[in-house]
């Protein structure tokens, strides 16, 4: 399922997890690579080197979940340009940059972020992620966000 690091007992991303359907809800989706997964892509007890994972990736956009902690999970998202106006009506979201530089916008404010950083949209506000470099960051929330998810048009 997935290979292991041979530096460590690492585990990362491996070619099974590259297969798995996914979804692209980014602005801009002509490009038809994989780009989103729901299925946690690593069992717990499992060491995971996120800037392995990170590294991988060379799509302009991607999000998957990494784990699953109770009723939350804690996803991956490896992204240039911008996710669509969203909101989750029934979760928070956290994001904690690890490189790169991530903007997000809520209403009439946008909030600028550097590894190291995060931040919390509570639920039902309507938000955006975007970067105009790439930008990797950890997002937690409730393992249910995407299914109930509510995207909106917006200028801008």
């Amino acid at each position: 399922m997935s290979a292991m690091d041979d530096d460590a007992d690492t585990v990362i991303l491996g070619k099974d997890q590259e297969d798995r359907p996914m979804t692209d809800y980014r602005t801009d989706q002509s490009d038809m690579a994989i780009t989103h997964s729901e299925e946690s892509a690593f069992p717990a007890l499992t060491v995971v080197n996120f800037a392995q994972l990170a590294g991988a990736v060379s799509q302009d956009y991607m999000n998957s979940v990494v784990f699953k902690v109770n009723d939350h999970c804690v996803r991956l998202a490896v992204m240039q340009g911008e996710f669509r106006w969203h909101q989750h009506p029934h979760s928070d979201e956290c994001f904690l940059v690890v490189e790169g530089e991530l903007e997000i916008d809520v209403a009439d404010r946008t909030f600028y972020l550097k590894p190291g950083e995060a931040f919390t949209i509570p639920a039902g506000v309507v938000h955006r992620t975007r970067s105009h470099a790439r930008a990797v960051n950890l997002c937690f929330e409730d393992r249910k966000a995407y299914a109930d998810v509510v995207f909106e048009e917006r200028e801008g």
